[in-house]
């Protein structure tokens, strides 16, 4: 594993050790093993990480470089995490409790390729011209005039990241935001620090200029500092629904931008004539691959009442053959939640749900002979009514809903009856029949027959409703973290 810089920030271009920081033990979800020490950001570290951002912003040689220029030295850094793969994946595999295929492909294999992606696409991102318009004066004369819009960094951007996918999430906001131009503030989980400091590391390397990226590991005050003060520009943030409400009122005294990506309640649909193994595949990835902390977890598994019961007994049978464990091991099939929190507000939604007589398959408690690591079941409910607790809300965990329908229509109904609409599945060998499903779906993304096979760095990605707004990801992913301003003059 890496050895990161414990009891240290990052902040104007240097490692920083306050004297007045806390500092907080960062463990291991598997073993609750302490891997490090973590330094927690005072408001006064809040305060020095802005006006560092900011004055390189205003004062700085950063947005004054062209976007090659500038997608050159994140090349650097880029090119430095990957040199070092095996100890960052070991690091991102223990720091997270992830699989360590889950590590070595989604937490750092696509983070690594979204960021080359950026920057490769960034310097291709040109000025619009607008044609050239005459206008008749009173005198008799005209004048011949035109216009262009050009894209230019919004400012200062606070990132704000979650546990799951730190790595990946990091990056994914961090570059974008950099190579358009912005100075940068990232303050990620105090669950996985060492995912962010690392990046510290590499654009200090790289020769990223002072000021210009900054990282401040701390709790909701630390978020409160930055998504209230002025000099922050845009509030890009990863999490759930009910934080990013918070975020965006905090925001609102400023008139902040806010990229939103949050929570979700996704919905698969499988269709009579849907493939029921591969559609079970996908629910056990998506539900058991990192322990169901995913916003885009296919959590209800909306499935035609004819193949429900064939479904149903099949990812009862998969469920029932995860391998639960520290990821450490090779023949882990599921590792553990985040936090004992985590765990507990997993159960409590299981045991309410069992409670209100929902029927439950398989799973629903925490894995017996395991004193140590925050693990829990792999968990399915079956004929579950849409307008249940647990068909509502985001256990963040290994829970899953089956719940039936006869009709496309009926179908359609019960995916789009969510306050969230992130993403989405649909199932069937009538492809036009799933095309036309995935239209009526109102969610960010859907996935027709497992969709692509991975996630693409050429897709943009976000949600509606309570799953947010704004797009990352792609080039549309980069244009969030820029304003377009017209620029217009007279030829003649």
């Amino acid at each position: 594993m890496h050895k990161c810089r414990e009891g240290q920030l990052y902040i104007g271009g240097a490692w920083t050790s306050p004297g007045q920081c806390e500092i907080e033990p960062v463990l291991n979800p598997a073993t609750e093993e302490v891997l490090g020490y973590a330094a927690l950001a005072s408001t006064a570290d809040a305060e020095a990480a802005l006006d560092a951002a900011r004055t390189s912003f205003d004062h700085g040689p950063w947005r004054r470089m062209n976007i090659a220029e500038r997608a050159a030295v994140l090349g650097r850094m880029v090119d430095w995490l990957e040199a070092r793969d095996e100890e960052l994946c070991a690091l991102v595999r223990i720091e997270t409790g992830s699989l360590q295929s889950f590590a070595r492909s989604m937490q750092f294999g696509t983070g690594i390729s979204h960021a080359r992606h950026f920057l490769k696409i960034a310097p291709q991102i040109s000025s619009q011209s607008f044609p050239l318009e005459t206008v008749q004066r009173p005198d008799g004369t005209a004048i011949v005039g035109g216009g262009v819009a050009v894209r230019e960094p919004v400012g200062v951007c606070a990132a704000i990241t979650p546990y799951n996918v730190p790595f990946m999430l990091n990056i994914g906001k961090v570059i974008p935001a950099l190579v358009m131009g912005n100075s940068v503030v990232l303050k990620p989980s105090p669950y996985t620090p060492f995912s962010a400091l690392i990046l510290g590391e590499a654009a200090e390397a790289a020769g990223v200029p002072a000021g210009v990226f900054n990282i401040v590991n701390g709790g909701p005050d630390i978020g409160n500092a930055l998504t209230t003060d002025p000099r922050v520009d845009l509030v890009s943030f990863t999490g759930s629904d009910t934080v990013g409400a918070a975020i965006q009122a905090q925001a609102a005294p400023t008139l902040k931008r806010c990229l939103m990506e949050l929570g979700g309640k996704s919905a698969m649909i499988v269709c009579a004539d849907g493939d029921v193994e591969a559609a079970a595949q996908n629910a056990l990835a998506s539900l058991t691959q990192h322990a169901g902390q995913a916003c885009a977890s296919m959590t209800r598994l909306v499935v035609h009442n004819s193949v429900r019961p064939a479904f149903v007994a099949r990812l009862r049978e998969m469920f029932e053959a995860v391998v639960i464990g520290d990821p450490a091991d090779p023949a882990t099939s599921m590792g553990p939640l985040i936090r004992e929190a985590a765990r507990r507000r997993v159960d409590h939604m299981v045991q309410a749900a069992i409670g209100e007589g929902v029927k439950l398959v398989t799973g629903g408690r925490i894995p017996a002979g395991r004193d140590k690591g925050f693990f829990y079941e792999p968990t399915l409910f079956d004929d579950v009514d849409n307008r249940s607790l647990i068909a509502r809300e985001e256990a963040f965990g290994p829970v899953g809903v089956v719940i039936g329908f006869d009709t496309s229509d009926e179908a359609v109904a019960i995916a789009n009856d969510s306050e969230f609409g992130l993403t989405g599945a649909v199932y069937s060998k009538n492809v036009g029949l799933a095309y036309e499903i995935a239209q009526a779906l109102r969610t960010g993304k859907v996935n027709i027959n497992g969709g692509s096979g991975k996630m693409s760095s050429y897709h943009p990605f976000g949600g509606i409703k309570r799953s947010g707004y704004g797009r990352e990801f792609g080039e549309l992913g980069l244009h969030e973290f820029t304003y377009v301003k017209t620029i217009a003059y007279r030829l003649a």
